[in-house]
């Protein structure tokens, strides 16, 4: 009986197995499952987020204005797309796997944002620098010789005429129609705002999206202190452009504000003159004066469109740019906190866990850690030269493209002096500075994964090495793991940001360049540990489910 068992065992074996080998997958059927497989995963690299806040205490009008910011930011996502790549409806159809048209949505284009700019579409090639600002044959020579003193502008194009020859034009010229719609519905979303500074901005903001000229608005937005909704529009950043770092991406961010944190940060904002004169640089490097009149407070972030929801999403804003505001009023410093505590539990202390040692692991937190450590690092844009000394030449256009990243880095690493200072200053005496020293470490690890086309990345990179250089903290070469020293980082803290701010002051355009080029690369044991960090499956970032109907408007 247990003989004929078997032999039945073994002709139904065969027979499953025989089927098998008639329904193998044709090599190009396993090539595509493996390459599906492959792109999911960088799919899986965001977690996904749900956006939501409590709103409890808008109005019905402000809840109303929300659905119409909405709308502009869907329009400043379109415009971000332009930016980007140019046409994203053709685009899109080109692809048909769905996995890689979820990733190129991530990524606004066929490059990875957190791989160096990487292709992952094989019939696009490398990202051209300029993004499409420029011409993509345009070389810096072409450029400098082009007599045009509209092409420094953050709010212009490079194009060519009809006779090859480079020329401007501007954003609303070559954006006529969808600046149009934008410019109408901030218009209907101000006649719904009952605070008179909010409603004001609004429409000082459709008056600038169509003319390109943002002071008004922005010392508009300066002037805002009550209002219970914020929306960051427009062009804003530069980091999209890699050929100059001059051109601004376009941009849409609703912010609610979170009463009860706001409250608890917002004495910060006039002791900035106090901090600027203890920075650790010489005297001529801080003789520019740092605006109280801004403002620090906290939000819910509700919508990102455009180039804040890009690649890896901000957790935190500093702006206006211009530095003529600065000068004016200052600048305003937004925590994103629901944003920030989503980095923080998905991705930063599963990091930590892997990579920080056990006895350190008490120092990773989030209010006392990693909250105070983006704040800072936000009130440290604001701080420091903005232009050099004795010039009128803004850092920004003596660095040109080496600009971001060595303000990233320098906003970090302030950020953490500055914590320091305040604990001796008496603001925060029951802190251990080694809560954000630690977390700060881990931090690194965060963001380093941003890679190398990212100014973030490169800034953490440098960061990375500047204080492993100075021993500020020791990697253990049995179990891989990281230790801060305390009194070392407090002291290497305070050396990179005095030799950043001088390279800042002097314009040192070669300093800079040296700087950014010879320590934003991955070395063999960072590599170690980001090849640890993927191993383990933890998200490189996160992405948003988000809208009207996830708020339950």
């Amino acid at each position: 009986m247990k003989t004929q068992n078997f032999n039945i065992f073994i002709i139904m074996a065969l027979m499953v197995l025989f089927a098998a080998c008639n329904n193998k997958p044709s090599v190009k059927e396993e090539q595509k499952a493996e390459e599906l497989t492959e792109m999911q995963k960088l799919v899986n690299d965001y977690a996904e987020v749900e956006l939501k806040a409590d709103l409890s205490h808008l109005t019905q009008n402000e809840k109303e204005m929300i659905k119409k910011l909405i709308e502009v930011a869907d329009i400043m996502d379109e415009l971000f797309w332009r930016d980007a790549i140019g046409d994203k409806e053709s685009f899109l159809a080109s692809i048909e796997d769905e996995d890689a048209k979820k990733y190129a949505m991530i990524n606004y284009g066929p490059w990875d944002r957190l791989n160096g700019n990487e292709s992952f579409i094989e019939s696009f090639g490398e990202k051209p620098l300029g993004a499409n600002y420029y011409p993509q044959d345009i070389t810096s020579e072409e450029f400098d010789a082009f007599d045009n003193p509209d092409k420094m502008s953050w709010y212009t194009l490079i194009r060519r005429d009809e006779e090859a020859n480079l020329k401007c034009v501007w954003y609303h010229e070559e954006y006529a129609a969808e600046i149009e719609r934008a410019a109408i519905l901030l218009e209907e979303a101000a006649e719904l705002a009952e605070d008179e500074g909010f409603k004001n901005y609004l429409k000082l903001r459709a008056e600038a999206l169509r003319t390109d000229d943002y002071l008004a608005s922005d010392l508009a937005w300066m002037d805002m202190k009550e209002n219970n909704v914020d929306f960051v529009v427009g062009p804003i950043e530069s980091y999209e452009d890699g050929f100059k770092g001059i051109k601004a991406a376009h941009s849409g961010q609703i912010l609610v504000k979170d009463l009860e944190w706001s409250k608890n940060i917002e004495h910060f904002n006039a002791i900035l003159p106090e901090l600027q004169a203890s920075l650790p640089v010489d005297d001529k490097y801080k003789k520019e004066s740092a605006s109280s009149s801004g403002d620090m407070n906290v939000y819910y972030v509700v919508y990102y469109g455009g180039d804040c929801n890009s690649g890896s999403k901000n957790i935190a804003i500093n702006l206006p740019n211009d530095p003529r505001v600065h000068e004016a009023k200052g600048s305003r410093k937004l925590q994103l906190k629901n944003a920030m505590q989503a980095k923080f539990d998905k991705i930063l202390v599963p990091i930590a866990e892997l990579l920080i040692d056990e006895s350190q692991m008490k120092h990773i937190k989030f209010e006392d850690g990693f909250f105070q450590n983006v704040m800072f690092h936000e009130v440290a844009h604001g701080l420091g030269v903005k232009y050099v000394i004795n010039s009128k030449k803004s850092v920004r256009e003596a660095l040109e493209e080496y600009y971001s990243p060595l303000e990233e880095a320098k906003a970090d690493i302030t950020g953490l002096y500055l914590i320091t200072k305040l604990y001796e200053m008496g603001e925060y005496p029951e802190k251990d500075l080694m809560d954000n020293y630690v977390t700060f470490l881990a931090g690194i690890f965060r963001s380093v994964r941003f890679g190398v086309a990212s100014s973030h990345g490169k800034a953490n990179m440098m960061e990375f090495y500047y204080l492993l250089e100075k021993g500020a903290f020791t990697r253990n070469s049995e179990t891989g793991k990281y230790s801060v020293d305390f009194e070392k980082m407090k002291l290497a803290v305070s050396q990179m940001v005095n030799d950043i701010i001088v390279i800042q002051g002097n314009g040192d355009k070669n300093a800079a360049k040296n700087w950014v080029d010879t320590k934003s690369n991955v070395g063999e044991d960072l590599q170690l540990d980001l090849d640890k960090i993927a191993g383990a499956g933890i998200p490189k970032d996160i992405v948003f489910k988000q809208g009207a109907n996830i708020l339950g408007l």
